[in-house]
């Protein structure tokens, strides 16, 4: 059993920061002191005052695979993932062939097997005819139950109204949805043609998928989990408006959670005039006064949890023309950066990050014994140098897309090591090549 000692630590944990040492003893935390003695045997890191943090878990992401995987695949953004601190991530359906079978998710589950870096867990799909594979999933197949109330990147959109009434009634985990109304973005659509042909400048995607649509599918959604007492977790919200929808209870008081990314914390409308299509993405980036909204509920508590949406496309394919350029952006690996950030102007606290990022997914999801640093608990750490700046650029980008709307940027803080399952697999700034991933463990049911 490998056995290692983390000292000098300041532990950012359960609310506070604090001084300790952590030691891991196999893929466990065995002890967690304000000093322990080192023992012969035991590998001694010296943290020298460096933050240690549970690691993130990305509730929302899209590697891509199976079929998509000249984008991106388990292996490639499992490891960008873990370079970047987040040791566990949820994984979404709408990849060829979609996962809206149980015996697609089994399938999903033997790809990942042995070739992820980082710990993994898939959701099942929703579809308007696929209402018997929800009944009859089991707790902790799936991280939860996707719909698509809005159409995105790939075919999966829900809009049959009986269809969305069963699977709210019936589904025996967690909905998760993404909410935009498509009537509404397609008449968006149709006024921007109209103007502007085929050349719609990237300006207007958010008049195209607007506030509007957002709020109209998001209150459909919260109408539905009250009805029939689901368990519901909006993902990506993006809108000031749609923020009242949401309580400022904490988690454990709420059958209806919310999630925001990093993505929509950091950037606003003023960047598609730089950055273009490599910020298109549905819902899309919206006014400055909307991004402010978004931190504030972070801090109130409306909003319970922070992930990525990670959604890598090609280049190429990210040059095209507003309606061709597919959505999405590859951001596990700068995701914590971009927090740590944010803490540097005081939009956020180091707290908060922690709470947000990795504590909240944990609960919600019932993901046993990671999203915290507990004596007895799986060794998901992460060592950031919070005085260590990071600048972005081509020579360190792992995504298989090997693009990032960061490139040029500087972060102020560093990820220097990251340990999944008591094993290093990043450290000081290159991945170790062990593939420690394993599948999570669910057990929250409705």
């Amino acid at each position: 059993m490998n056995k290692l000692l983390i000292t000098n630590a300041r532990l950012v944990n359960e609310g506070e920061i604090r001084d300790a040492d952590v030691l891991i003893e196999g893929e466990r935390i065995a002890r967690i002191e304000a000093s322990i003695t080192p023992r012969d045997g035991v590998e001694v890191i010296d943290a020298a005052g460096r933050l240690l943090m549970p690691g993130m878990i990305d509730d929302q992401v899209h590697f891509r695979e199976p079929g998509l995987t000249n984008k991106g695949d388990l292996a490639t953004e499992s490891a960008a993932a873990v370079a970047g601190g987040i040791t566990s991530f949820m994984d979404m359906p709408n990849v060829n062939p979609q996962t809206t079978t149980r015996q697609a998710l089994v399938d999903k589950y033997a790809l990942a097997e042995h070739r992820c870096t980082a710990n993994y867990g898939f959701y099942l799909g929703a579809t308007n005819r696929n209402i018997e594979e929800i009944k009859a999933l089991e707790v902790g197949e799936a991280c939860g139950i996707k719909v698509f109330m809005g159409a995105s990147t790939g075919d999966m959109l829900v809009n049959d109204s009986t269809a969305l009434e069963r699977i709210f009634q019936h589904a025996p985990v967690m909905v998760v949805t993404h909410c935009e109304h498509s009537p509404t973005i397609w008449d968006n659509e149709a006024k921007a043609r109209a103007e502007y042909g085929d050349s719609v400048p990237m300006s207007e995607h958010p008049a195209i998928r607007s506030a509007s649509a957002c709020l109209k599918s998001s209150s459909v959604a919260v109408d539905l989990a009250r009805r029939f007492d689901a368990l519901l977790h909006v993902l990506h919200l993006t809108t000031a408006l749609e923020m009242a929808l949401f309580s400022k209870a904490h988690r454990s008081e709420k059958r209806i959670t919310a999630e925001v990314c990093v993505h929509h914390l950091w950037f606003d409308e003023s960047r598609y005039e730089d950055l273009g299509t490599r910020i298109k993405c549905n819902p899309a980036i919206k006014a400055a006064s909307d991004r402010e909204a978004l931190v504030k509920a972070i801090n109130e508590g409306r909003i319970d949890v922070i992930a990525t949406d990670h959604a890598p496309h090609t280049s190429s394919e990210k040059k095209q023309g507003y309606f061709k350029a597919p959505a999405g952006l590859p951001l596990v690996q700068h995701a914590l950066l971009v927090l740590f950030d944010l803490a540097d102007r005081g939009e956020i606290s180091h707290e908060l990050i922690v709470e947000r990022a990795c504590h909240a997914p944990a609960d919600l999801f019932g993901v046993h014994e990671r999203g915290y640093v507990r004596e007895g608990w799986y060794a998901d750490l992460v060592i950031v140098d919070p005085a260590k700046p990071y600048r972005v650029d081509k020579s360190n980008l792992l995504c298989k897309c090997h693009w990032s709307p960061f490139e040029g940027h500087e972060f102020s803080s560093t990820v220097d090591m990251t340990l999944v399952n008591g094993e290093f697999v990043y450290r000081d700034g290159e991945l170790t090549k062990n593939i420690a991933g394993q599948r999570l463990e669910f057990n929250r049911a409705r």
